[in-house]
């Protein structure tokens, strides 16, 4: 039986890869990879290494999460070196927390390796930061993506009413849901707002705009994309420097 590396791929950009994870990589004999993942990656695996592709999109999953642990399990019980890449890092609404207890649970070694998050690297290559002195001193991250099975929303909206810098992962989809709801609670309809399709590679592009404004605006970026409600939004005019650079 081998060991599972679940494995951070980072954002995007293939430079964001850590040191450690590109040395597992190296060294994988299977590498079952997710669709957040760069493919770049997959080239600086060895010599017939194999790949299993298990991506998930909004509506598409190629493998329910189920399945995707149990292939997980399978391929240990015949690599000694098994990496499941996953985009951003593993424990940020990565669902790697599963995959390491279904593992343990069978007796399988692994080791957690952590990935720069989406979260805080996106709205730095689009030149918003997530915190800034005189703005915002906290930030807060939230899954854009809720279960279908809960009957309500797993989301505290009421909470949100603070000028907390709030970021949501995975919900251009329901852009139009969380400015109706962040509206309600009773932030301003002019309050800024960013979304940041393919943040840190050259198909960058953000868009800004308002609670009011910006689903009309943003509604045909692809995915995957991120969303950036705050203050700090209205930092980029003097700290955009990526997408300036590949204009």
């Amino acid at each position: 039986m081998g060991k599972v590396y679940l494995t951070g791929a980072g954002p995007g950009d293939i430079d964001l890869l850590t040191i450690k994870a590109l040395r597992v990589i190296r060294e994988a004999d299977v590498i079952i990879y997710d669709r957040l993942a760069n493919p770049e990656i997959l080239k600086e695996a060895k010599d017939g290494c194999e790949f299993v592709y298990v991506g998930k999109a909004d509506s598409h999953h190629t493998l329910p999460q189920e399945e995707i642990n149990e292939v997980i399990y399978q391929n240990a019980l015949k690599h000694d070196v098994v990496v499941r890449l996953k985009g951003g890092d593993p424990f940020v609404f990565g669902r790697g927390g599963e995959e390491g207890i279904y593992l343990r649970e069978r007796g399988v070694k692994f080791e957690f390796i952590p990935g720069i998050t989406s979260a805080i690297a996106v709205p730095e290559y689009a030149g918003i930061p997530v915190t800034h002195r005189g703005v915002t001193v906290s930030f807060r991250v939230v899954t854009g993506h809720e279960s279908k099975n809960k009957d309500h929303s797993q989301i505290p909206w009421e909470n949100y009413k603070t000028d907390d810098t709030i970021i949501f992962l995975m919900g251009l989809h329901r852009l139009a849901h969380i400015c109706h709801m962040l509206i309600k609670i009773g932030k301003s309809k002019d309050y800024p707002v960013a979304v940041i399709s393919k943040g840190t590679t050259p198909e960058e592009k953000t868009v800004i705009g308002t609670l009011e404004t910006i689903y009309e605006k943003a509604k045909d970026l692809p995915t995957p994309a991120l969303i950036v409600v705050g203050e700090v939004v209205n930092l980029r005019e003097q700290l955009n420097w990526f997408e300036q650079e590949n204009a």
